[in-house]
Formats: C-alpha cells, sequence, structure tokens
C-alpha cells in the first residue's frame, strides 16, 4: 500500500488542478471556464533551443573568442538541421508561424557570426595580444591544470605585446570608429584577465608568489594603453563622466550597408536602407505640413517652429509632474476603454507605478522611459538653470500627453503584461518593431481618433512623430557613415526643435551600443506596419478595433510579417521569404 502523502504535499497539488481545471475570474468579474491554448508543435524545441542556448553563453564568456563563435557555428547548424528535419506541412497555424520564425533566427544568428569576425578583423592590429589573454580564460574553464612559472613567463610576455601596441598606435592610424570597437574590446578582455587571475589567486599559493607582480603589471599596461588610444584617437582625455553639452563621447559603431541589410532581413523588411530613409523624409514632410496647420491654429501662419516654442513654455511647476502624468495616464485609459479600442485587464489597470529618474539618466534618456514603471525625466535641484529649463520645456504638458500613453496604457505596460501571459517562449523572437513600433501605431491611430483635442495638443504629437521620422533618417545615416553624431544632433535640433542638450542625449543613447542598429528606426517603421495591417483588416470590415488590437497583443513580440500571417492565417511554406510591401500604397 502506498505511504500516504503529508497534507502540505498534497494541499498545493489540489489547489492547482482546482485552477487548472474549474472555473477562474473573467476581466468583467463574471466567471468563465478557461480554454486550453492550442499548443505549437515548436514550442518544446524552442523552449529547450533557449535553455541551451542560454548554457552555451555562460560557458564561453570570452566575447572575441574564437572557439567561441566556433562553438555556436555549431550550435546553430545543428538546431537547422533539426528544423530542416521537421513535417512542415502537417503542423498547425501557430507551429508553421514558429517555424518560420525559428528558422529565421537561426539563419540570422549564423550571419551574425560571418559579420562579428568580420569586425574582429578589423581592430585585431590594435589588439594582437587578444588571443593570449582569451586561452588564458578558456583554459581555466576547462579546469586545465597549471604551471605557475610558465605562466609568469606569459604574462611578462604579454606586458610586452600590450607596451608594444601602445607605441605603435601613432603609425596605425585607426579610425575613430575601429579604436573605439577596440576600447570596447580592451575592456572585456582585462575583464577575462581579471577573472582568471581571482580564480587562482590567494587559493593556490604558488600561483600567487610568480604572478602577483606580473598580473599587476599587465593590467597597468592594459589600462594605460586603453586611455593612450582614448586620448590620442579618440579625442576624449581622461574625461570619466558625461557633461551637460559634451559630445565627444559620442562615436558609436557604424555597422555598414550590407550588415543592415542583413538585421532587417531578420526583421522580415524587404526594403533597403536607402528606401527606409525615403519613407522617413516622406513622412517626415507630412509632418512639417501639419505642424503648419497647428501654427497657422494659433496665430503663428507657417512659422511652426514659433508655435512650437509656445508649447514648450506650457510646463507644470517643479513638483507637479508625478501629478500631470498620473491624470494623463487616466485619460488615456478612459479614452481607449470608451471607444471600444483595447481590453485593457483590470490587473494591468491597477498595477502600473512610476519613479522620478536621476539626473545622470537624464543626460542618456531625457525623456520619459515606461513598462510596468514609468520612469519620469524632471529636472532636479542639482541641475545647472540652462539644464532644468530644457528639461522642463522638453517635457511639457503637451508632449508628455502624446508619451504617457506610449510607455503606459495602451502602450508598453499594456503589452508587457499582455506578453506575459500569451505564447512567452516566442521571447526568444522579441522585436523592437512589435514593442515599440506597436506604441506608435497607437500614436497613429488616436491621431485618426482625434485624440488631439486642441492645436497644442497636436504639435505635441506631431513632434514626436517628427522624432521618429528623423530617427529614422539619422540612425541609418550614420550606420551608411553618412552622417556624424554632430549631423545627427544638428538635425534633431533644427528639423524636429529639440532643446540641443535633450538631442545630444538622444543621439548618444542611440549609439552607445545599448541598442541594435535597427532600434531607432523600428518606432515609425514597426508602426507603420502594424498601421498598414489595421488598414487592411478593420477599415476593410473584417475586424473591429478591439479584436484586432487584442490580436496584436496575443502573438507575443515577433517581426510584424509574421504577426500578419497568424492574424490572417496566411498560407505560409517552410522557405518563407519576407515579401510583404507594406509601405508602397502609401
Amino acid at each position: 500500500m502506498p505511504t500516504a502523502r503529508p497534507l502540505a504535499v498534497v494541499l498545493p497539488l489540489v489547489l492547482l488542478a482546482l485552477c487548472l481545471f474549474t472555473q477562474v475570474p473573467a476581466q468583467n468579474g463574471s466567471r468563465t471556464k478557461t480554454k486550453p491554448e492550442p499548443i505549437s508543435e515548436m514550442r518544446a524545441a524552442i523552449e529547450r533551443y533557449t535553455v541551451d542556448r542560454g548554457s552555451l553563453t555562460r560557458s564561453y564568456p570570452a566575447a572575441m573568442s574564437k572557439a567561441r563563435r566556433d562553438r555556436f557555428r555549431k550550435f546553430y547548424e545543428e538546431w537547422l538541421a533539426s528544423l530542416k528535419a521537421q513535417d512542415f506541412d502537417s503542423m498547425s497555424e501557430d507551429g508553421k508561424v514558429d517555424y518560420v520564425l525559428f528558422k529565421n533566427h537561426l539563419e540570422y544568428e549564423l550571419r551574425q557570426l560571418d559579420i562579428q569576425g568580420q569586425q574582429l578583423s578589423e581592430i585585431q592590429p590594435l589588439i594582437p595580444f587578444a588571443d593570449t589573454i582569451i586561452n588564458l580564460e578558456e583554459a581555466r574553464r576547462r579546469m586545465e591544470p597549471i604551471n605557475s612559472a610558465k605562466i609568469a613567463a606569459t604574462l611578462t610576455e604579454l606586458r610586452k605585446q600590450v607596451d608594444e601596441s601602445r607605441r605603435a598606435i601613432d603609425s596605425l592610424k585607426p579610425k575613430k570608429t575601429v579604436a573605439n570597437r577596440a576600447v570596447l574590446a580592451m575592456n572585456g578582455l582585462r575583464n577575462n584577465l581579471r577573472n582568471w587571475y581571482t580564480f587562482y589567486n590567494g587559493y593556490d599559493p604558488l600561483f600567487t608568489w610568480w604572478n602577483e607582480e606580473p598580473y599587476k603589471s599587465v593590467d597597468q599596461a592594459l589600462t594605460s594603453y586603453t586611455a593612450s588610444i582614448t586620448d590620442k584617437v579618440l579625442g576624449q582625455g581622461s574625461q570619466k563622466s558625461i557633461k551637460a553639452g559634451d559630445t565627444s563621447d559620442i562615436i558609436g559603431n557604424p555597422i555598414g550597408r550590407e550588415a543592415l541589410i542583413t538585421e532587417l532581413r531578420s526583421e522580415m523588411i524587404p526594403y533597403t536602407p536607402e528606401e527606409i530613409i525615403a519613407i522617413g523624409e516622406k513622412e517626415m514632410a507630412w509632418c512639417e505640413n501639419e505642424m503648419k496647420k497647428a501654427s497657422r491654429d494659433l496665430g503663428y501662419g507657417d512659422d511652426w517652429h514659433k508655435a512650437l516654442e509656445h508649447v514648450k513654455n506650457l510646463y507644470v511647476d517643479p513638483g507637479k509632474q508625478p501629478e500631470m502624468i498620473r491624470n494623463l495616464a487616466l485619460e488615456a485609459i478612459k479614452f481607449v476603454e470608451d471607444n471600444n479600442l483595447v481590453t485593457v485587464p483590470e490587473l494591468a489597470k491597477e498595477s502600473w507605478r512610476m519613479e522620478m529618474m536621476t539626473p545622470e539618466r537624464q543626460l542618456v534618456s531625457p525623456f520619459f522611459l515606461g513598462g510596468e514603471t514609468i520612469l519620469v525625466s524632471f529636472p532636479t535641484n542639482t541641475m545647472a538653470h540652462e539644464q532644468k529649463m530644457m528639461s522642463m520645456r522638453g517635457n511639457n504638458i503637451h508632449f508628455a500627453r502624446a508619451t504617457v500613453h506610449h510607455e503606459l496604457i495602451p502602450g508598453h505596460h499594456l503589452q508587457g503584461f499582455m506578453s506575459a501571459r500569451n505564447k512567452p517562449y516566442r521571447a526568444i523572437f522579441s522585436t523592437p518593431f512589435w514593442s515599440e513600433g506597436n506604441a506608435l501605431y497607437w500614436e497613429l491611430l488616436l491621431w485618426d481618433l482625434n485624440f488631439a483635442k486642441t492645436p497644442e495638443n497636436r504639435i505635441g504629437m506631431l513632434f514626436w512623430r517628427m522624432h521618429r521620422c528623423a530617427r529614422i533618417i539619422f540612425s541609418l545615416s550614420f550606420h551608411l557613415e553618412k552622417m556624424t553624431p554632430q549631423e545627427c544632433i544638428d538635425l534633431l535640433v533644427n528639423k524636429v526643435g529639440h532643446e540641443r542638450d535633450n538631442a545630444t542625449a538622444e543621439v548618444r543613447r542611440s549609439f552607445d551600443g545599448s541598442y541594435g542598429p535597427l532600434y531607432q528606426i523600428a518606432y515609425l517603421i514597426g508602426g507603420l506596419q502594424q498601421y498598414a495591417m489595421h488598414k487592411e483588416l478593420v477599415d476593410s470590415g473584417k475586424m473591429t478595433n478591439r479584436a484586432f488590437n487584442d490580436a496584436l497583443l496575443k502573438e507575443n513580440r515577433i517581426p510584424i510579417e509574421m504577426l500578419r500571417a497568424a492574424i490572417t492565417n496566411q498560407k505560409l511554406t517552410r522557405d518563407f521569404v519576407t515579401n510583404w510591401r507594406f509601405y508602397d500604397h502609401r
């Protein structure tokens, strides 16, 4: 007879069964029976791939390692081969969508390995000693026995190589962008060497006796070499922190046309970089025309810059920003619910929060950031007077009205809430063309639905739309090496009307390595993709606004062409190639 389980074990299982097989609260307070979500045939494989990839990433921490690239190439190729062996034709619609997403992801990762190898070859003349450091760390990860005396000789030779590279920097004359990549690589190598040394130091007395001084000498040599490149090539001197008005730290990593096309192909966007820039310019012209209309309504004629100045000076007093943000958030929620635009779960309305952004963070992010928590950018007592005024003017009432719903509901907070509850295994395919694009799509839809009640409201919405047009133009032009960071700042100031410090922070944020090369174009392009779907499915009468907008949130953050395929039950093939020209009709 089986041994009886203790109540502490049985009770949770009973409660779980009750949750799964009985009634659960519905959003409107009634009770309804749960329906099991159809399970994609690819879900288990994608979940397994995700955890396996995480294990490999943690096992090969040296980003520059050739062994790491070789191991990941093998990993991706094995998964691609297993994918091709699947019976695609027998799969459900969800399974076929996941198959295409997975195949696209694997092919992209393989192309990325080639691009990474090419970029590393460009900086290799500046860091010819990199393999020595990587080999030490990888031998440690393999737990190979060490010869402390031989390692001391290796470190001594390594210091000489670093010193020779520092002395040769003047003759190499690298481009700033290449030198910047080298500095980032050396910071990573220095961390790899520190991890390696810390593992043995103190735990192996013989190792410490032989290697304490040689390690310190190498670490100092790497520090001096990095400072030399930063000073002589990048022109940043001994600068340690970002200061308002300074642009010397903005260098970035332009990836070139071929890499941009690889990125666009991965996002399932069948346009060239030049075609995307042309879209940005066309949308910018539309915005300027609408700006003039709003300007005339305010009595400024066609001089919309004067009308913009009028709107910028409509800011709340210090200390009143949280109250303003709260009221704007509630206004947006009420609007989408009153117009039956999207389902907003009660818990989503209850769970958003607000925090204030630090002055240091505002140097990189001068405007609101959001999700479950909206981070409010507004001046503090520690800022200089000019910076206070730029922050208040840049986050005025009408600019804020056009961004709060972008960050909270129906924007990022609602997105995150729904993505966590719908097909979360698709997170590996996450794209800003869905997340940023969906929040921007709401700006386009709300404009059409007259959410802007006054000319000032319209100027607030148009300012951000012009901002997203400018992001397309300057970010792609930078990666094509046709615009410098300073020219990007000037574009934002002259064509959009940004405060200069805010424009500088925006360009710094775009190129500091925190975001992918297509991130800044994803707002408007992703928005236009979803807006085109709205025209196709809602304006035609095939779906209601609410049904369509709910459907957008239930497929998770996947490339928009696959989102469209899922919603329209498009017939897919295993060799699907992106072909949706979503903008050509505009």
